[in-house]
């Protein structure tokens, strides 16, 4: 079965750090480009960060630049966003997402909750 499953989320202070995990199974990334979006309630969905599997060559929206870093473990076939300094607006629910170099997310994880307080 092909999925990816996120973990990580949770709850913290603004100026904390949380790191979301994406567990990939079920068929070789290792040509695809990983990414995450995020959700805040009442807001379109967003790109946060992306990864090249082969490179690791990387990829941040401009407001989370220098501040969340996107890695994978090959090892693990696990793809990781390390989150530093959040802030109340990085609040949303997170979605790992893969695509197959198609220009075109098509499998993406359930998604998890990421809130931050003021």
């Amino acid at each position: 079965q092909v999925q990816l499953v996120e973990s990580g989320g949770g709850s913290v202070q603004a100026g904390g750090s949380l790191r979301l995990s994406c567990a990939a199974s079920g068929r070789t990334f290792s040509n695809y480009y990983m990414a995450w979006f995020r959700q805040a309630p009442g807001k379109e969905r967003e790109f946060v960060a992306q990864i090249n599997w082969s490179s690791g060559s990387t990829y941040y929206s401009g407001s989370v630049k220098g501040r969340f870093t996107i890695s994978r473990d090959n090892a693990k076939n696990t793809v990781y966003l390390q989150m530093n300094s959040l802030k109340p607006e990085d609040t949303a629910v997170y979605y790992c997402a893969a695509d197959p170099r198609t220009g075109r997310y098509d499998l993406w994880g359930q998604g998890t909750q990421v809130t931050v307080s003021s």
